[in-house]
């Protein structure tokens, strides 16, 4: 049944009066959509975009991945050990060479090296075989009705009806659950905003077309604050004892600054300080790999909340560009996934906003941890110990 004119125009009227109301999540799912609708329409979507909105339906097996994101709750070796595979290694080389081209003219158009955008490419889709088959628009309808984290999925809604309206993307285009599309998995609003025709045949096909794919993705980094020229991440080795407490990605110091406090490559030779500021991060601690973090690696954080998918997306776009594996040294033994809610909990009863207890070393976990670790004179380095959790 499709949505008649008369009540699109009601419709209209009561978000323009009241525009929070197509912004809530939950309740009927029918008048919800109708809501959602209105938006849509008052944002200048015509007919086949709201007919796909009226088409929409909730998938269950999406809230179902939504609430069970286990990959992230392996550590950074394990987790970029995994991503990081001789496959995508031999297939990124390769596709560097083949485009090479196009991947020049992301450089020099937008700034952001080729390794930058393989990497995206090689995780995402396995350079576009794995696209994902969910219905999108069904995938983010649902997350978007659901009151979980409406505020992250609900923003995609009218820019996905906009190019489904518009003829960019057909009504059952599918792709990844929670709403990416293509082969590095943009999301609507980028596709929209950051799409770039590479190939110059007049549209921008995010799916099919490599060129598109290399073209928008380099727009759509730049876009989050890319720095041209400048590094992302650079392993280092650390020294058996150094202000811990200094450590961290957000605390950002000149190298001088570092290599005073016994910070050195990782053959051990002295760091050459490059006139930029970096953070240093210790995923697992410091008796694990080490790596100063410049302002682009936020860059990465801003493609995906995860630390560890983050850091090892910047590690595979090292070892594309020519860099050697990573030391992983020989980090504490952490906590396996039931000690870390314990310690979450934990913290929670002190005090601390750990987000949802899911058993995730999440940000929030992170700094909880750094502090607690302040506070009963303990290195002050984020990794969770099972000697942590029993001080407690």
């Amino acid at each position: 049944m499709r949505l008649r004119s008369k009540a699109l125009a009601a419709l209209f009227l009561c978000a323009t009066a009241l525009p929070a109301v197509a912004q809530e999540c939950g309740g009927d799912f029918e008048a919800w959509k109708q809501g959602v609708a209105a938006e849509a329409r008052a944002a200048g979507v015509g007919a086949a975009g709201l007919d796909a909105l009226e088409d929409a339906t909730i998938d269950d097996k999406v809230l179902a991945r939504d609430r069970a994101q286990g990959v992230f709750t392996q550590t950074f070796i394990e987790f970029s050990n995994r991503m990081i595979s001789a496959y995508r290694l031999k297939q990124g080389a390769a596709n560097l060479k083949k485009y090479a081209d196009v991947f020049a003219r992301a450089d020099q158009q937008f700034g952001v090296q080729a390794p930058i955008i393989a990497a995206f490419w090689a995780l995402e889709t396995d350079f576009g075989a794995v696209q994902g088959d969910f219905h999108t628009l069904s995938a983010l309808v649902t997350l978007s009705h659901d009151c979980r984290r409406p505020q992250l999925f609900r923003p995609q809604l009218i820019p996905l009806l906009t190019l489904i309206d518009r003829g960019v993307l057909p009504e059952n285009v599918t792709g990844a659950w929670a709403g990416e599309i293509g082969q590095t998995q943009i999301l609507p609003s980028d596709y929209l905003a950051r799409g770039v025709d590479g190939d110059g045949d007049g549209k921008v096909d995010l799916r099919n077309s490599v060129p598109d794919v290399i073209m928008t993705t380099a727009n759509k980094v730049l876009s989050r604050g890319w720095k041209r020229d400048q590094p992302w991440i650079e392993e280092v080795r650390v020294p058996d004892d150094m202000p811990w407490d200094q450590t961290g990605r957000t605390n950002k110091l000149p190298l001088s600054q570092w290599a005073l406090w016994g910070v050195t490559n990782p053959n051990g030779t002295p760091l050459v300080d490059n006139g930029l500021k970096a953070g240093l991060a210790l995923p697992m601690g410091r008796k694990g790999p080490a790596f100063l973090t410049y302002d682009n690696f936020d860059v990465y954080l801003e493609w995906n909340q995860s630390f560890t998918y983050a850091l090892t997306a910047a590690n595979l776009a090292n070892r594309l560009a020519g860099a050697p594996q990573f030391d992983p040294r020989n980090p504490e033994t952490g906590l396996d996934n039931e000690q870390m809610k314990a310690l979450q909990t934990k913290l929670e009863a002190s005090g601390y906003d750990v987000g949802t207890v899911d058993g995730i070393l999440g940000t929030n976990t992170r700094e909880a941890i750094r502090k607690e670790q302040m506070r009963l004179g303990l290195p002050v380095d984020g990794w969770p110990t099972p000697d942590l959790l029993a001080r407690l």
